[in-house]
């Protein structure tokens, strides 16, 4: 029988009508895939492209995201145990506009828009030490109110009296 493993936490976030060509996005965000979270900021910092900025952005709102959802959930989250899952950039609508051309004509040109999604996940390994961490805490917590309730009862120094059973009618 093979052992369930517990749920990594994952959090996504996304930027949509960013106003660079996908095309350019995409040579940034190739950048950072599978990397740790820490050093896909730092990679991003250090890119001299103008979408590094943006994906930056959408990166950071993708680990605060995972932070809430741990919160929200109750569990503890280790933020510098997370990586780039999925990341990809999708191309948003365009914006056509006219450029006027000699003897009256016009021509045509479009500015492109992109949706940057930034997907982060808690490795798997993470993800079995923190089960593990708050099922061992359940159990330390679990052994300190039995010894409470014992000492409480060498305390008082009472037992409970047995209870009669009830005569059926």
């Amino acid at each position: 029988m093979e052992a369930t493993r517990p749920a990594a936490i994952e959090a996504l976030a996304a930027a949509r009508h960013a106003r660079m060509s996908p095309q350019k996005a995409r040579l940034v965000v190739d950048l950072i895939r599978g990397q740790r979270a820490e050093d896909a900021i730092q990679i991003l910092r250090n890119t001299m492209k103008r979408a590094a900025r943006d994906v930056e952005k959408v990166l950071r709102s993708a680990i605060a995201n995972a932070g809430r959802k741990a919160e929200d959930a109750g569990e503890s989250l280790d933020v510098d145990r997370l990586y780039v899952s999925r990341c990809f950039v999708n191309e948003g609508p365009r914006w056509k506009r006219l450029r006027p051309a000699p003897m009256g004509r016009a021509f045509r040109y479009q500015k492109r828009t992109s949706h940057i999604v930034v997907a982060v996940a808690e490795h798997h390994e993470a993800a079995q030490e923190r089960a593990a961490a708050s099922a061992a805490e359940a159990e330390a917590q679990k052994g300190v109110r039995g010894a409470v309730r014992k000492a409480r009862k060498a305390l008082a120094g009472k037992k409970k009296p047995a209870r009669k059973p009830k005569a059926k009618k």
